[in-house]
């Protein structure tokens, strides 16, 4: 397996990874599945920005699983924050490509100077949960039924890691 940065040859196998889970899980608390198209303006979007898309692949170099992060909030009292997702193609699962995924994802966080890392998850995803967790992540909050998909309510899990230990937000990060 290769982690790396993501590339236009990549959006097929990203977008495959993103439908499967709109369709099959609740994941992604979406309906709607995506275009090749969609998916290159989310990239784009997320280069503007200067955020990573990550992939892993396998040998034969078939998009095995992707991850990114992006802005938590709008407002600039949050700039210091991202929030950040992870997908596995579904046969592949339990592997080890989504800790790898997030680890990477992590130092990519801490690199640009970011504090705070959150993750919003399906509080049902143990796995995603307990994952989260070994990486150090500390559930910080849930909020019940504030989401649907497959005719039932779901409850969101909020786990947070704190990046740095900085006591002032302007002064960088500490080590």
């Amino acid at each position: 397996m290769q982690i790396r940065d993501a590339r236009e040859e990549d959006l097929p196998g990203i977008t495959a990874i993103y439908n499967d889970a709109v369709a099959n899980t609740a994941a992604i608390w979406n309906e709607t599945q995506v275009d090749i198209a969609n998916r290159r303006l989310w990239l784009q979007d997320r280069h503007k920005l200067g955020y990573p898309v990550l992939v892993a692949t396998n040998d034969r170099g078939d998009v095995i699983g992707y991850a990114s992060f992006g802005d938590w909030r709008a407002f600039d009292g949050y700039r210091h924050t991202v929030e950040h997702s992870v997908y596995v193609r579904n046969d592949q699962y339990r592997g080890g490509i989504g800790k790898a995924l997030m680890i990477e994802l992590i130092e990519r966080a801490r690199a640009i100077g970011k504090h705070a890392m959150v993750a919003g998850i399906e509080a049902g995803n143990v796995a995603s949960i307990r994952l989260h967790e070994k990486l150090g992540f500390q559930q910080v909050g849930v909020l019940p039924e504030v989401g649907t998909k497959f005719g039932r309510w779901l409850d969101l899990a909020f786990l947070q890691l704190l990046l740095d230990k900085r006591s002032d937000p302007d002064n960088g990060p500490a080590a």
